[in-house]
């Protein structure tokens, strides 16, 4: 079977009003990202602005509207792909689907490149009360987020909390009503010293914990750790080694996910399951049946029964 041609991908998040059309029209409008390429633009919601298809830039653009969730299907894309021999594919999506949909609908080769979410700078916020399972949507693979319409000296570290509690990799740029831009370069310390003999890590510092280790793994091998969590000993999955680990909520109480890490040298059967411990461990990164891939497997040096945290359900807040 031959091997699909890759799409590139240019994914625009945001909700309605944050200037996704306008920054796609710009960039489209450029000659330094579009030299004439075939590229199906898919709208997936109705904005205040519009495309200007005669634009000499725009010939090659080719628009399709999806109306609902249920229009966004692969063989819709795909056919599209097809009668228009796309070389790129750039799409405004909706701010009110969830991200999954698209991931699920998108045609065998087609790969997102860049994914940047657009927002008001005026609305962000009210944004991620009203809508918070939407906003960390959104927040979660985005490469950027761009904040519009920013006032000059725009207080920056509401939103930075916000973006941060959700990604630390994620870039904040800001631009101002007077056209000037900027990067948020808010320091962003660990709460906890990682080159120290043992890293301690406080209660209410498991999830930031969990998730710098997750992604940037490799800065962790070999170090010592000390933490709570809760033990699991029994699954199928657990060969004479068992997780120790804390529930994590990251946006609401729907999305509270358990995040366990692999321990190896300590015998299960000593532990409670379920049962609350302090785990010293030395972090070795690599393969473990328990995740089906690479990760770090902790070599559990002391393992001491503990009171449960004042908060049974870590936070990044």
């Amino acid at each position: 079977m031959a091997k699909a041609v890759e799409i590139p991908v240019y994914l625009f998040t945001g909700f309605l009003e944050g200037g996704k059309t306008r920054f796609i029209r710009e960039t489209l409008e450029d000659k330094k990202f579009n030299a004439g390429e075939h590229t199906l633009l898919v709208l997936c919601e109705e904005g205040e602005e519009e495309y200007d298809l005669s634009h000499p830039l725009m010939k090659n653009v080719h628009i399709l509207p999806i109306e609902s969730e249920e229009e966004l299907t692969a063989e819709k894309l795909g056919e599209w792909q097809k009668i228009h021999r796309v070389d790129r594919v750039v799409i405004e999506y909706n701010g009110m689907w969830l991200l999954q949909r698209l991931y699920e609908q998108m045609p065998q080769g087609w790969m997102i490149y860049q994914e940047v979410m657009l927002a008001d700078y005026n609305t962000f916020l009210s944004y991620n009360t009203n809508m918070r399972s939407l906003m960390v949507d959104k927040l979660t693979s985005c490469e950027m987020v761009l904040l519009n319409r920013a006032p000059v000296g725009a207080d920056k570290m509401e939103i930075h909390k916000v973006i941060r509690g959700v990604s630390r990799r994620t870039d904040i740029g800001y631009d101002y009503v007077d056209g000037s831009f900027d990067y948020d370069e808010i320091e962003d310390p660990l709460p906890f010293d990682i080159n120290t003999p043992v890293i301690e890590i406080g209660d209410n510092d498991f999830a930031v914990w969990y998730r710098d280790l997750t992604e940037e793994m490799e800065k962790y091998q070999g170090k010592t750790v000390r933490f709570k969590g809760r033990v699991v000993t029994k699954h199928r999955s657990l060969k004479n080694c068992f997780v120790c680990g804390r529930h994590v909520m990251t946006c609401c109480v729907e999305d509270i996910t358990f995040m366990g890490l692999a321990c190896t040298g300590y015998p299960p059967e000593k532990l409670e399951n379920g049962g609350w411990y302090t785990v010293t461990a030395n972090l070795d990164i690599r393969f473990s049946t328990v995740y089906g891939k690479r990760g770090p497997v902790l070599a559990v040096t002391a393992c001491v029964p503990a009171e449960e945290p004042e908060q049974e359900v870590a936070t990044f807040y």
